[in-house]
C-alpha cells in the first residue's frame, strides 16, 4: 500500500440524488427437515438501504426457471421487513432458488441466491431386547429403520444413525457408550430408556457421565409401582409445534411410573401433572440427549400405546436430521464447513497427497480454494479472487458433491454516504495532509479549490497569442510577396 502520510489526499464526498434500494438481507427455513412435494416456510428479510421509502415494492421467488411466490412489500429507510413464503421441492435434487426485487434505479443488487437441499432419510437405530418401534418408522419412507441387540450392535451403522434409540438394557458396555459418545459428538441424538431392574442402574449412570449428564438418582424399586398421569403439553412448546391441533382439555393422557430423577437442569419436554419431569431434552456435544424417566414396559407406562407415542418419537427423529450447507453464503465470509458423505470422506483421506481435491466451478471459471478435511468435514477457504455472485459447483475428480449459492455483502447495498462534515470528524486534527473540499453545485467547490492551489492559468493566454501571431504570419507570407514590380522599357531615340 502507498504511504499517503508525506502526500496531499483531497477527499470530495460525492453529492447523489437520494433514493430507496430494496436488497435481501437473509434467507431462512422455518424447519431444516425439507420433504419432497411438502410446503417449507422460507423465511424471506429484505431491507431497505436508501434513504427514500419504498412503497409497494414487487418480490419475486423462483426455484429454478419456475416462479412460486410473489408479493409487495413497503420498508422505510433503514428498516427491514421479514415475510414468509410457503415453497415446495418437486424431487430430491438440490434446488436451486432466486429471490428478485424489483426496484429502480439501483438495480446491481436485485438477486438474491440461495439453494434447498430435500433431507435424505433419517436414520434410526434402535437397540434392545426386541424392537418397539420398528413399525413406527418402518412404515413411514422419511425414516430408514434397523434394529439390534445390545450384544450385535453394527458399529459402523451406530456411527452413521441420526437417532439411536437405547431402551431398557440391562447393562450397557463400555464400547456402546463410546459409540453413544461418537454419535452426539458428530450432531446425532440419543434416546435413553431406562431399565427397571437395579442391576442396570450402575451400568446407565456410567452411560448419563459420558454423555455429560451427571448423576441421576434412582426410586426405590416395588413390585406394585404406582402409574401417574403426564400433564397435557402445551401447545407453544417449540417441541410441539404443528403437533396438535384442536385438543380437549379431557383428552386422557399417559400414565406412567418413573424409576429415575435427574440432577442436571434441561429442557421438559413432558411433565407430570405433579411437575416431576418425563422425557427431558439436554444438549451433549454437538448433538441432543433425550431421557424417559419410566421404562416402557406394561408395569411402567403406557406411552408405547397412547396416541402422543407416535408424534414424539417422530418428532424426536425429524429433530435428529442436520443440513450443513446453509440456503446462502456470502463472498466475503472467508471459511465454509461442508459435511461430506462417508464414501467422500474416504476417498480423500486415500489421496491426501494431492492438495487440489475439491475445486469451486462456476460456468468456465474454476477455483482452488484451500482446504482440509476434519474428521467427516470439509472447511474450504474462499479464494480472493472469487468475486461474482451465483451458483458454484463442489467438484472433486469431476464429480458434482454439490452446488453452493454465494452472494455479496450486505454493505454493499447500503448507500449511506459520509458528509463533508463527518468525514473532518474521521480524518481529525492529526492528518494535516488530507483535506476534505465540498464539490458544491456543478463542482463549483472543487473548481475553487483548484483555482487556489494552482493560481490563475495563464496558458490559454499564452496559446491564444501564439496562434495569433502564426496566423499574422501567414497572412504576410500570402499576401507581401505579391507586390508587382513594374518593367523597364527602353526609348530608342
Amino acid at each position: 500500500m502507498t504511504d499517503l502520510k508525506n502526500k496531499e489526499v483531497v477527499l470530495v464526498p460525492l453529492v447523489k440524488k437520494a433514493s430507496g434500494n430494496l436488497y435481501v438481507d437473509s434467507v431462512w427455513l422455518d424447519d431444516a427437515f425439507v420433504r419432497v412435494r411438502a410446503n417449507v416456510g422460507l423465511q424471506i428479510r429484505v431491507r431497505n438501504g436508501g434513504e427514500n421509502s419504498l412503497s409497494g415494492a414487487a418480490v419475486k421467488v423462483f426455484l429454478g426457471a419456475r416462479q412460486v411466490a410473489a408479493y409487495r412489500v413497503t420498508v422505510e429507510p433503514g428498516q427491514a421487513v421479514t415475510s414468509v413464503v410457503q415453497v415446495q421441492v418437486l424431487d430430491d435434487a438440490l434446488a436451486l432458488g432466486r429471490v428478485v426485487t424489483e426496484d429502480v434505479p439501483v438495480t446491481f443488487d436485485n438477486t438474491y441466491y440461495f439453494t434447498l437441499q430435500p433431507a435424505a432419510a433419517i436414520r434410526v437405530l434402535e437397540i434392545g431386547a426386541e424392537p418397539v418401534a420398528q413399525q413406527l418408522y418402518s412404515n413411514e419412507p422419511l425414516f430408514n429403520y434397523s434394529f439390534a441387540k445390545p450384544q450385535n450392535v453394527d458399529y459402523g451403522a451406530l456411527q452413521r444413525a441420526n437417532l439411536v434409540l437405547v431402551r431398557e438394557i440391562e447393562r450397557i458396555d463400555a464400547g456402546l457408550r463410546d459409540g453413544l459418545r461418537g454419535v452426539v459428538r458428530r450432531g446425532g441424538s440419543v434416546v435413553v430408556v431406562p431399565a427397571s431392574t437395579v442391576n442396570s442402574h450402575e451400568s446407565y449412570q456410567q452411560l448419563f457421565k459420558t454423555l455429560g449428564l451427571g448423576a441421576v438418582q434412582w426410586e426405590a424399586s416395588t413390585a406394585a409401582p404406582e402409574l401417574r398421569e403426564v400433564a397435557m403439553p402445551s401447545a407453544g412448546e417449540p417441541f410441539f409445534r404443528d403437533v396438535f391441533g384442536a385438543q380437549q382439555r379431557g383428552a386422557s393422557m399417559p400414565r406412567v411410573a418413573p424409576v429415575l430423577r435427574w440432577s442436571r437442569t434441561g429442557t421438559d419436554i413432558l411433565r407430570l401433572r405433579d411437575g416431576e419431569s418425563y422425557l427431558a431434552n439436554f444438549a451433549s456435544g454437538s448433538g441432543q440427549v433425550y431421557v424417559f424417566s419410566a421404562p416402557f414396559a406394561k408395569q411402567y407406562s403406557d406411552f408405547s400405546a397412547h396416541a402422543l407415542f407416535v408424534p414424539v418419537m417422530y418428532r424426536m427423529a425429524m429433530r435428529s436430521y442436520q443440513n450443513e450447507q446453509l440456503p446462502a453464503y456470502r463472498l466475503t465470509q472467508g471459511t465454509l464447513t461442508l459435511k461430506l458423505p462417508a464414501a467422500e470422506t474416504a476417498s480423500s483421506a486415500a489421496s491426501r497427497a494431492d492438495e487440489a481435491n475439491f475445486r469451486l466451478v462456476k460456468d468456465s471459471v474454476v477455483l482452488i480454494p484451500t482446504q482440509r478435511i476434519v474428521t467427516n468435514e470439509l472447511r474450504l477457504d474462499l479464494p480472493m479472487g472469487m468475486d461474482a455472485l451465483g451458483f458454484y459447483q463442489v467438484q472433486r475428480g469431476g464429480k458434482v458433491l454439490t452446488t453452493l449459492a454465494f452472494n455479496q455483502d450486505k454493505r454493499e447495498s447500503e448507500l449511506a454516504a459520509y458528509s463533508a462534515e463527518e468525514l473532518r470528524g474521521l480524518i481529525g486534527p492529526n492528518h494535516p495532509n488530507i483535506k476534505v473540499v465540498e464539490s458544491g453545485v456543478d463542482g463549483a467547490g472543487l473548481a475553487k479549490y483548484q483555482a487556489e492551489q494552482t493560481g490563475q492559468p495563464l496558458w490559454r493566454y499564452c496559446l491564444l497569442l501564439v496562434l495569433l501571431a502564426l496566423l499574422a504570419e501567414a497572412l504576410l507570407v500570402r499576401f507581401g510577396s505579391r507586390k508587382a514590380v513594374a518593367p523597364k522599357v527602353a526609348v530608342a531615340a
